[in-house]
């Protein structure tokens, strides 16, 4: 079974839908992955909430209610036979909060936007999670997605060098597109919309889900320092 932990604590930075259509794309694999939502929004909650029966079937956990009438490690329970349990994380998680939240990943994802607060909030993320939870960037289980980037623009200049200085992978580079506001009020993931409509965002996520698939240890194709540049697409 595999934990993949989608976190950073800078709001808005793109965790539930990354979060989602992850579990979108497991499910239409026929993985019938776990989804637990630990942040109070609910906004992972409401999606699941919104799928259909004949859609493939995502096992839904709501992390952030308390129900007095059962323990904690029975509402967070997995299901047997489970191939992936991804996480998604609350806004504001303070630093020491970290190695819990993290503790059994096996691969952490921290979105970031091209903006100069949220280049700033990745800076700290990633720094207290290699100092405060200890994970190791040899492990290869920590990855960045630089999210909603429209190319050719100032600030996605910024955050590209940025991004190169942290020898942290750039795992995924998605387009800020319409696609994923649509698939969030119907339910449903990108995988799951009509190719023609979402052909572009799909081939941005094939270099996320080829990293996840990768065993501890190895090194994701197109990292930093590895010689690979920054690619995506423009922004319709």
């Amino acid at each position: 079974m595999q934990r993949i932990v989608v976190l950073n604590p800078k709001g808005g930075s793109g965790k539930t839908t990354i979060a989602i259509n992850i579990a979108s794309y497991f499910a239409q694999q026929g993985d019938r992955p776990v989804l637990i939502d630990h942040d109070p929004q609910g906004s992972a909650t409401r999606w699941v909430k919104k799928r259909q029966t004949l859609q493939p079937p995502i096992h839904l956990i709501s992390a952030y209610e308390r129900d007095a009438r059962t323990t904690r490690a029975f509402q967070l329970r997995i299901p047997e036979g489970t191939g992936h349990v991804i996480i998604d994380t609350p806004a504001a998680v303070d630093a020491h909060n970290m190695p819990a939240l993290i503790a059994g990943a096996d691969k952490i994802l921290v979105p970031v936007l091209p903006s100069d607060i949220d280049i700033h909030a990745c800076s700290r993320t990633i720094a207290n999670l290699l100092l405060v939870a200890k994970v190791r960037r040899s492990d290869n289980r920590l990855g960045i997605v630089a999210n909603r980037v429209k190319r050719h623009t100032r600030i996605y200049q910024s955050l590209t060098r940025f991004l190169g200085t942290l020898d942290i992978p750039i795992v995924a580079t998605f387009r800020d597109s319409q696609c994923y506001i649509r698939s969030a009020e119907l339910g449903v993931g990108i995988h799951e919309m009509k190719p023609h409509l979402v052909q572009e965002d799909l081939e941005h996520w094939q270099s996320l889900l080829e990293w996840l698939a990768l065993p501890a240890g190895r090194p994701a194709q197109g990292a930093p320092g590895a010689g690979a540049a920054l690619t995506v697409g423009v922004a319709r």
